[in-house]
């Protein structure tokens, strides 16, 4: 079983900076993937950016070039920087993870265990 819990939210001016954290209780912490997400009102949920169960990262198109994503092992927590945001990066930003294997790791149909989410606002 896994528990997450997102926080960081708030509102941001366009060109500017949040920063997202997710805190992950799992035992299994190591071993797990765990994906920043978000969903803006009306659309569906977009894959923002990958933590894979080896640490590597990967990015969503939106993601790429303006938004960076940290683990830490230690502390069991994503951390998502966002720069450059724009009004289009409005959204609820929610964390999931899936301790198997995956096919499509932006894809939330593939993940069981999710965050409440947090919201950000870029004006």
């Amino acid at each position: 079983h896994v528990q997450l819990v997102e926080s960081g939210g708030g509102s941001a001016r366009a060109g500017g900076s949040l920063t997202l954290s997710c805190a992950v209780s799992t035992s299994t912490y190591s071993g797990i993937r765990i994906t920043w997400f978000r969903q803006a009102p009306g659309k569906e949920r977009e894959g923002v950016a990958v933590s894979a169960t080896d640490g590597s990262p990967s990015y969503g198109a939106s993601a790429k070039g303006r938004f960076t994503i940290s683990r830490d092992n230690v502390r069991q927590t994503l951390d998502l920087q966002m720069n450059s945001l724009n009004p289009e990066d409005t959204a609820t930003y929610y964390c999931a993870a899936e301790p198997s294997p995956v096919l499509k790791p932006l894809e939330a149909y593939e993940y069981r265990f999710w965050g409440k989410g947090t919201q950000v606002t870029v004006s």
